[in-house]
């Protein structure tokens, strides 16, 4: 199986008025990328209306078939590649932060809520999510949607390789002075777990929130395969099946684990 191309957009931090803003960013970004070879494009966490949106987030919050899905589509079926989008999501009364995935054909394949809070403004204005492992096929490869704080815990990246994922999608709006995620834990994580992971981060400031950028892809090896500086940046990184096989041949994690013995975590 040939390996997946994939671009993360390391998109400028801001509030828009209307997400026609970052909208356009996104065609731009998912031109650079196709023509680059790449098949899916990533962007940050809640990409479509900027992160610091205080009790505004309850008006910009939309269904996961809203409008903004309805252009992000349009997006992926021009260029021809799958795009993963950060948003606020409303069901009812409730808005979650979440991670929609749509195909190069501009069909929706997964959609994804948070479920570790963080902070006063997420779990201010956000209900968690429940839903522990949300997965999509893409090219013949196993996707697993998780979102920024998520992935700081090891239980939901080993939920998601027992489960089958081999490639981890991480939008994050990771703030100073935490750059040790992007630098060692994320890394730590595809070794310890053995898959690939996409961990796509804001850049900037905004509001009262300063990102760290360093988007990257980390591979089942501990090794980071591409990564960002601190601005605006579209990183390109493959993803080989093949190389994930090998690596989880010699490296076997997964199936030396001992369940029986592991009973108080939960």
């Amino acid at each position: 199986m040939a390996p997946l191309r994939i671009a993360l957009y390391q998109g400028p931090a801001g509030v828009p008025d209307t997400t026609s803003v970052t909208l356009a960013a996104l065609a731009g970004a998912a031109r650079r990328a196709a023509d680059a070879g790449a098949r899916l494009l990533l962007t940050n966490e809640l990409y479509l209306t900027g992160y610091a949106l205080g009790a505004g987030v309850l008006e910009r919050a939309e269904p996961a078939d809203g409008p903004g899905a309805e252009a992000v589509a349009a997006v992926a079926a021009e260029h021809g590649l799958a795009i993963g989008y950060g948003y606020p999501e409303r069901e009812r009364d409730a808005v979650f932060n979440a991670l929609q995935l749509i195909g190069p054909d501009g069909a929706r394949l997964a959609n994804y809520r948070k479920a570790h809070l963080f902070g006063a403004f997420e779990t201010t204005y956000f209900t968690p999510g429940d839903e522990p492992v949300v997965q999509a096929d893409l090219g013949g490869l196993r996707l697993g949607l998780l979102i920024c704080y998520d992935v700081e815990f090891p239980e939901p990246v080993r939920a998601h390789a027992l489960a089958g994922t081999e490639l981890l999608l991480a939008p994050t709006a990771l703030m100073r002075p935490y750059e040790i995620v992007p630098q060692t834990v994320i890394p730590a994580r595809a070794w310890e777990s053995q898959l690939y992971i996409a961990y796509a981060n804001r850049s900037g400031t905004e509001g009262e929130f300063s990102f760290a950028g360093m988007s990257c892809v980390a591979g089942p090896d501990g090794t980071v395969r591409a990564r960002a500086g601190a601005g605006e940046e579209l990183v390109i990184a493959d993803v080989d099946p093949g190389f994930l096989r090998a690596s989880r041949a010699e490296n076997t994690y997964l199936n030396d684990r001992r369940p029986e013995l592991y009973t108080t975590l939960v």
